[in-house]
């Protein structure tokens, strides 16, 4: 599971979310090889962790994940915040300049067998900020420039899932021609709003007030320089979520939840 972060100019988890998932599909279709994954109820620690500060040359920046073995390549510490948290950087407030600028490797192995998902591999990027970074936090909502996810006049378009109400969302991801082609099931309105970060520039709220979960599919143009010109391209995001989902993104002023940061260090030695 390879992450690479191209999304870290403006996007956050929702762009890891989307590469996580292509990862998967490939070593699904042998494209990678396959590595056993961790028990879906495992919350899992670091076994061993190796922090440095990076080459100042270096020009790859990644998370990674084979097997146990997970490393966070060329990260600034609020990138990690961004990715363990799902934030946006707006989010993050009251961090000491250096969280921004300065970036370090963690080479590390989990404390529990097998390949973590997206999810527990943030958890282990969260505890990591703590033991090693000294991070103390708390959250709290603050009135901030948003997209609210809202139901659109005529009411959803989306179906409603008939899979167990806790089980995992699933996802399908198609990216071509300057567009982008999605299938979810099993999604909660919290998790699209999450996975509509890769897309917009501030946090996504949602005050749909659907509660459940949903089948859906969204075909949208993400760079038009590259999309088919004989009409044949998939709208804006923005419009085909309206169209395809029967949903609203609308900016607005609203309460969206901020980590502050009570106190952070730089790492402890290895």
């Amino acid at each position: 599971m390879r992450i690479k972060t191209e999304w870290v100019r403006a996007v956050v988890v929702g762009a890891v979310v989307l590469c996580v998932a292509d990862a998967l599909r490939a070593q699904e279709a042998g494209q990678l090889p396959t590595k056993p994954q961790m028990a879906k109820d495992a919350d899992p620690d670091w076994e061993v962790a190796a922090v440095r500060p990076s080459d100042p040359n270096a020009r790859n920046d990644k998370f990674d994940v084979v097997g146990r073995h997970a490393i966070v390549q060329n990260q600034t510490v609020e990138i990690m915040l961004m990715f363990g948290y799902g934030l946006q950087k707006s989010q993050i407030v009251d961090a000491p300049d250096w969280v921004k600028t300065q970036r370090y490797d963690v080479d590390g192995v989990a404390n529990v067998e097998g390949r973590p998902d997206v999810k527990q591999f943030q958890s282990m990027v969260r505890k990591l900020l703590v033991e090693r970074f000294g991070l103390k936090m708390h959250m709290e909502q603050r009135e901030m420039p948003v997209f609210a996810l809202t139901v659109a006049k005529g009411g959803t378009k989306m179906e409603k899932s008939a899979t167990d109400p806790n089980g995992v969302m699933n996802q399908d991801v198609r990216n071509g021609d300057g567009q982008r082609r999605l299938r979810f099931t099993n999604t909660s309105m919290k998790d699209l709003a999450l996975l509509m970060l890769v897309e917009v520039d501030r946090p996504v709220v949602d005050q749909t007030g659907l509660e459940g979960r949903y089948n859906f599919q969204l075909s949208y143009t993400k760079d038009e320089s590259r999309a088919p010109t004989d009409g044949s391209a998939a709208p804006s995001l923005f419009t085909a979520v309206r169209e395809q989902l029967g949903l609203k993104l609308e900016p607005v002023k609203a309460p969206a939840e901020v980590l502050v940061i009570d106190a952070v260090e730089r790492p402890s030695a290895n």
